[in-house]
């Protein structure tokens, strides 16, 4: 210990002391991260620790930590180590106070040596052993201020599975789980659900408040890692890395393990429907609030609501003529109510976020049988205009530094959560029609009736006793918010997604109708045209969503025509159509199908439809589709489809299956093969579309999900797309309707490994 603390020559005065305390930090630095040498600083002298404390501005906290770790033993005396910790906290508090609340980079910039001295003479080590309220605070504190500590928690399983039966303590659970939170957050590997000792009886355990808590350290177990940017990643990637992994995710096995919890998805759904005016009693909920504030990262949400009391008090003492203590009132009722709704938005966020993940999971029938027997629908559009959608005050309640339309807003973020569930539920399955009221099932069984045709299946097997009730569903009220939203809304993009889900699948007349008759339609065309929306996403969003509106309906073509009454409205239309094929693409398939289906059918009111309208006649020149198919063709290539992009392929093939059924595929190459050489790239398209056509075949003969979509979105049958696609990739060169007979030798490319790179 001589080495570690005595002076060096000439070290005598401060700057001696100084250059031992800085040798004592090498030293216990080099230790942790070597393992070998001093690593603790238990390992020091208590002599040497006091000599060096002052000049070194340690605080006594190398001194604390020695006495911790004598009394952390078994049978120790446990008071004592309390009484220290006691002492520890508020010198850890008061940094991790000022890193939230200052500049953020300013923060990153300076140094925190209390919670750094703590972590470097063995904090965080001694007290992960003996866990108590001052403990959670002391290693919370010290996760926000030093980098490396919440990693180095999260690399002990055993400590994070022990950190959630602690939850089981009422006194303790918020700290326990926001401490939980962000060590899953920092995680390498996904923890096991299931490896957490008496997960059912933990969970039944939980007040409804705690289970709402509990939901936002359940989103980080069963999300997969990648879901937020889906759409970024190659399907070549995701293809080699599901062949990697052949059983299911780590975050699949744990949504297995949530729904074999009993009561588990019933409870989410009664926190997720419940009103502000069934939670707890105002008395708990600020007890609640109290021991949040203490926790950092909810200090500001505090001073926000108490920021919205005062202006409520404020704005009921003007109205009123009698102002000598009207303002008291108003703070004494407004603030409980006002705290009440942003408590419970902050709970809806977290359980409708689960209930989403699990809607989306491999036991997605199972969920969904499960929320409707629990009238998850009817309960959210009971909530829908005084919570979810309910009127921004004049203070709405927004974190310091936000504004009302930043999307970390909780309303905001709310409604897009709950449009984000909208769209899950509805997607692809018979459900969707509970979204209805009992008035507007008749209404789609009424436009069956009178256009002659069989009523869909789902609407007549649709349990009437799940459905919304009050005058209107869930879906009709979000067509009436859908239809006010400002042109500049990040709102457009997830209304037009959800509305969307509700048409896809196999095309439904009565659908289409029931939504055209609520000018949907007119509403799109206004803020594709009118409006002229620049966003992309907005744009491929609303594309989508017309193109499953129009498709195959004659009544949807002719309604277009009378708003695009004039050429340059269509020209607008148009040139939004080829600003983006990647966008509207989907728009373009549909027109092309529906062309097709037109085309076959003798009735007059067709007939005369196909000789009106704009943009059928625009789609019916050869000219404009095989300018379509491509650019469709150019802008993709194996290396870069995506989930988003893919359907451009597919809209391609679309195309060249009904040529085939013409039996016009061979012209349908040859135009290719000659506008290929007027471009100057012979070779180039046809040859990126044999790789195209290779990739597909590789990505979607294993994929039922994929095939039935495919099979939804066009009315043709998967066979004819293998069969075309097998036609179009026929080796024979004298075959008129394999690709490779209109690539000249000299420029044939088609036998090139396409591996993700």
């Amino acid at each position: 210990m001589a080495a570690v603390g005595g002076p060096g020559p000439g070290g005598g005065g401060r700057r001696g002391a100084r250059r031992g305390a800085a040798n004592i930090l090498a030293q216990l630095r080099h230790g942790q991260l070597s393992g070998r040498g001093l690593t603790r600083g238990a390992q020091i002298t208590e002599a040497l620790l006091k000599e060096r404390d002052k000049q070194a501005k340690w605080n006594g906290i190398p001194l604390l930590l020695q006495k911790l770790y004598e009394n952390s033993h078994p049978n120790s005396d446990f008071s004592q180590c309390q009484s220290i910790l006691k002492e520890i906290s508020p010198l850890l508090s008061m940094e991790a106070m000022a890193f939230v609340t200052e500049d953020r980079k300013a923060a990153q910039e300076s140094t925190f040596p209390n919670t750094y001295t703590f972590d470097l003479f063995g904090g965080v080590d001694v007290i992960s052993d003996d866990l108590i309220k001052d403990c959670l605070s002391i290693l919370y504190n010290t996760c926000i201020c030093t980098e490396g500590v919440t990693k180095r928690l999260a690399e002990r399983n055993d400590f994070v599975l022990f950190l959630f039966t602690l939850m089981t303590n009422k006194k303790t659970f918020l700290q326990t789980a926001t401490l939980i939170e962000d060590i899953l957050g920092v995680k390498k590997e996904m923890i096991q659900l299931e490896d957490i000792p008496n997960l059912a009886s933990l969970v039944s355990s939980f007040d409804q408040q705690q289970l709402a808590n509990f939901c936002r350290i359940l989103a980080v177990t069963i999300s997969e890692l990648d879901t937020g940017s889906d759409d970024k990643h190659t399907l070549l990637a995701k293809n080699a890395q599901q062949k990697k992994n052949l059983g299911p995710s780590r975050a699949e096995v744990n949504q297995a393990t949530l729904l074999n919890i009993p009561g588990f998805v019933e409870r989410l759904c009664k926190l997720a429907t419940r009103k502000v005016s069934e939670t707890t009693g105002t008395s708990n909920f600020l007890q609640e609030l109290e021991e949040w504030y203490t926790w950092l990262d909810n200090a500001l949400v505090l001073d926000a609501l108490m920021r919205v009391a005062n202006e409520e008090a404020e704005q009921s003492s003007t109205e009123s003529s009698d102002e000598s203590g009207l303002a008291n009132t108003s703070t004494r009722t407004q603030l409980p109510h006002s705290m009440k709704i942003m408590h419970e938005i902050m709970y809806k966020l977290e359980v409708l976020y689960v209930l989403c993940v699990l809607l989306m999971g491999r036991q997605r029938n199972q969920v969904h049988k499960m929320i409707a027997e629990f009238k998850l629908i009817p309960g959210l559009n009971n909530l829908f205009d005084k919570l979810i959608w309910r009127k921004h005050s004049a203070s709405a309640l927004v974190l310091h530094g936000h504004n009302q339309n930043c999307d970390c807003s909780p309303d905001i973020t709310l409604k897009i959560q709950f449009l984000r569930l909208l769209q899950s539920f509805s997607d692809h399955h018979e459900n969707k029609y509970l979204l209805l009221n009992s008035q507007e099932l008749n209404e789609l069984s009424a436009i069956s009736l009178k256009a002659n045709i069989p009523e869909v299946d789902a609407v007549v097997n649709t349990d009437r006793s799940l459905v919304c009730d009050g005058k209107r569903g869930l879906l009709t009220r979000l067509l009436q918010v859908m239809k006010k939203e400002p042109a500049e809304s990040s709102f457009r993009f997830w209304q037009a997604r959800a509305v969307e889900s509700f048409l896809r699948g196999a095309t439904s007349y009565a659908d289409q109708m029931f939504l055209l008759k609520r000018g949907l339609l007119e509403h799109i065309l206004y803020c594709i045209v009118d409006s002229e929306c620049k966003s992309r996403d907005v744009l491929q969003s609303y594309f989508d969503l017309l193109g499953e509106l129009m498709k195959f309906n004659i009544d949807a073509f002719k309604r277009f025509n009378k708003y695009i009454n004039t050429d340059e409205k269509f020209q607008i239309f148009l040139n939004q159509i080829n600003s983006s094929l990647v966008d509207s693409n989907m728009l373009v398939r549909c027109i092309t199908l529906s062309l097709d289906r037109f085309e076959s059918q003798s009735d007059i009111k067709v007939a005369e439809v196909l000789s009106e309208c704009r943009l059928l006649s625009y789609m019916s020149q050869m000219s404009m589709r095989m300018s379509f198919l491509f650019r469709l063709i150019n802008i993709i290539h194996v290396q870069t489809l995506t989930q988003e992009n893919v359907s451009c392929l597919n809209t391609s093939l679309v195309i060249l299956m009904l040529a085939r059924r013409k039996d016009k595929l061979p012209f349908y190459l040859h135009t290719l093969q000659e506008m290929e050489y007027t471009e100057k790239y012979p070779g180039f398209i046809l040859n990126n579309f044999h790789s195209l056509l290779r990739f597909w075949q590789q990505h979607y003969l294993n994929k039922d999900k994929d095939s039935t979509c495919l099979e939804n979105s066009s009315c043709i049958s998967f066979t004819y797309w293998k069969e075309t696609v097998s036609i179009l990739l026929s080796p024979d060169r004298t075959s008129p309707c394999a690709i490779v007979s209109y690539i000249d030798e000299a420029y044939m490319d088609i036998d090139r490994d396409f591996t993700e790179e």
